[in-house]
């Protein structure tokens, strides 16, 4: 019993971390195992939800865009995709929200809208950061 504790215990390598880039594994054989890590581009963002006003205004101008029927429900977690948009949906609601709340919004922001919710967080941040 002691011997298999003991060679579990020596097939435990630590890892060791090269740079902030590369981490390396070594084990007891030749042959040694190398990950390269690459930055991953930021697809989610920590930030405060959109006002109620905000996003109850965007849920009206999709309705719209969309021409969906009036008992369509329509809410911050509602996914354009689910409700029918396309890509060029999708831009005409980018434009009609652009219009309805005096913005201008890039075309890199504009791909990463995908919900209600997620057009409200970036008006209440475009009109916050024009305010001021």
């Amino acid at each position: 019993m002691a011997s298999l504790a003991g060679s579990a215990l020596s097939l435990a390598m630590p890892v060791k971390a090269i740079n902030i880039k590369s981490v390396s594994f070594s084990g007891l054989r030749k042959d040694n195992v190398t990950f390269c890590l690459q930055p991953v581009p930021q697809r989610f963002a920590v930030c405060c939800p959109a006002k109620k006003e905000t996003v109850d205004q965007v849920c009206d101008i999709v309705k719209k865009q969309l021409a969906l029927a009036d008992g369509t429900e329509v809410c911050g977690s509602s996914k354009f995709q689910d409700l029918g948009a396309d890509s060029l949906d999708t831009v005409e609601i980018v434009m009609g929200l652009e219009e309805a709340f005096g913005i201008s919004v890039e075309e890199s922001s504009a791909q990463s809208i995908a919900t209600v919710e997620d057009a409200a967080n970036l008006i209440d941040d475009l009109v916050a950061a024009k305010s001021s």
